[in-house]
């Protein structure tokens, strides 16, 4: 039997999240175009039983740091790199080499690293041979992985390539747990990637989501939730014309968790101002961050 940890770096963008739902076959990591959209770490269990079990780590984008938020999203980045058994790096194809190799070369890890070339299925002429030969030569990499995750192409060969590499030992989590995470903090990531998905501009970067309610019933899972931004301009943006976009969120919202929870669901969402929230050590703990 073989476990160990996986731990997936790269820059904003570059398809973490979307690699690791490829991986797990479930949704597990919110997906959006913008960037900075992962703030946590994501953990997802991938077992077979009495062959291996993997525990896929999903970290925030690798950025410069503007706010306390920022520098907890890089503190996950670095616990992530603490207790890597191999890494994956991921890059978008398309994207410029050079940058990328900097950032691994700065990340040090000691552990082996399979290098993933991601959006192949984007890839302009000749820019995968040419990928593949750049970082084949890095002393950081052990294999160059082509794969496309959000056509899910290769991920079989990408997951054996990572079985090989694992530490033999017995798993860490039950066969049959996805996660450590509570379904609590899914549901958040599932209203805050609505609001990624409806608006746009800064409004994403500029909210956060409390569950406050989560109550299983008979019939239905009752869910209400605080929509938290920072000025009253973008409470009113967010609430809509007759309360329009709200609506237009929670019904989002409920469709996805009542796939992910496979139960039916009310949920309530309020939207409410707490200025500078992403500067505040005790709102960022409150928010689960």
């Amino acid at each position: 039997m073989k476990s160990g940890f996986v731990n997936i770096f790269g820059k904003p963008n570059a398809g973490k999240s979307t690699l690791l739902n490829a991986l797990m076959g479930e949704k597990m990591a919110i997906v959006s175009p913008k960037v900075q959209t992962t703030r946590h770490r994501i953990k997802g269990f991938l077992t077979k039983p009495s062959e291996y079990q993997i525990v896929f780590s999903d970290t925030p984008g690798i950025i410069e740091t503007k706010y306390k938020l920022h520098e907890k999203m890089m503190a996950a980045v670095k616990s992530a790199l603490e207790d890597a058994d191999v890494g994956l790096l991921i890059i978008d194809v398309n994207d410029d080499f050079e940058t990328n190799h900097l950032m691994f070369e700065q990340l040090k890890l000691n552990v082996p690293c399979l290098l993933i070339l991601n959006k192949i299925d984007l890839a302009v002429n000749g820019r995968i041979a040419q990928a593949a030969a750049f970082f084949e030569a890095k002393p950081y990499v052990k294999k160059v992985i082509k794969v496309s995750a959000l056509q899910q192409h290769h991920i079989t060969k990408l997951i054996n390539a990572i079985v090989e590499l694992l530490p033999e030992g017995n798993p860490f989590y039950n066969e049959d747990d996805l996660s450590d995470l509570p379904t609590r903090f899914f549901v958040s990531e599932i209203i805050r990637e609505k609001v990624y998905q409806l608006f746009e501009d800064e409004i994403p970067y500029h909210v956060a989501v409390m569950v406050n309610e989560f109550k299983e019933k008979e019939t239905l899972v009752k869910i209400q939730a605080d929509i938290v931004v920072q000025r009253e301009t973008q409470k009113a943006i967010l609430i809509g014309q007759n309360g329009q976009m709200v609506k237009q969120v929670g019904m989002l919202a409920r469709q996805d968790i009542e796939q992910f929870i496979e139960r039916k669901v009310f949920l309530e969402l309020f939207i409410k101002v707490k200025p500078k929230w992403r500067d505040n050590d005790l709102q960022l703990k409150e928010f689960g961050y």
